[in-house]
């Protein structure tokens, strides 16, 4: 599978883990427990599968960012948390963070230092 997918999808469950935690109010609600739960295992083994093929640094920056951006913006949509213009300008800076430094991985040295094997 196409570890940028994975990788994708993994700060997508990122965001549904952050959620759901929500929704289970501090761990209360069982079923919502144990669904954070379940969610933050797929989450953190799709990260695992995306960090088989690209660096790991760039992989945990673009995981956590777009479960943070997401989560953002999710919270904003489904429980009406406000995002400040401040906000908005943070969070665009976030983002612009990450494809700079995939820019900065695609353009890097010569010497890859991947765990193959």
């Amino acid at each position: 599978m196409n570890p940028w997918v994975c990788l994708l999808a993994g700060g997508f469950f990122e965001m549904c883990w952050a959620i759901v935690m929500n929704l289970s109010d501090g761990f209360v609600k069982v079923e919502w427990g144990i669904a954070a739960y379940l969610i933050s295992l797929i989450s953190v083994y799709l990260l695992y599968v995306a960090m088989r093929k690209l660096p790991i640094g760039m992989c945990y920056a673009v995981w956590a960012g777009c479960g943070t951006v997401m989560s953002a913006v999710f919270g904003w949509i489904i429980f009406n948390q406000g995002l400040s213009p401040v906000e908005l300008f943070f969070l665009a800076i976030l983002i612009g963070g990450i494809l700079l430094l995939q820019l900065q991985e695609g353009s890097g040295s010569e010497e890859e230092d991947h765990c193959d094997q």
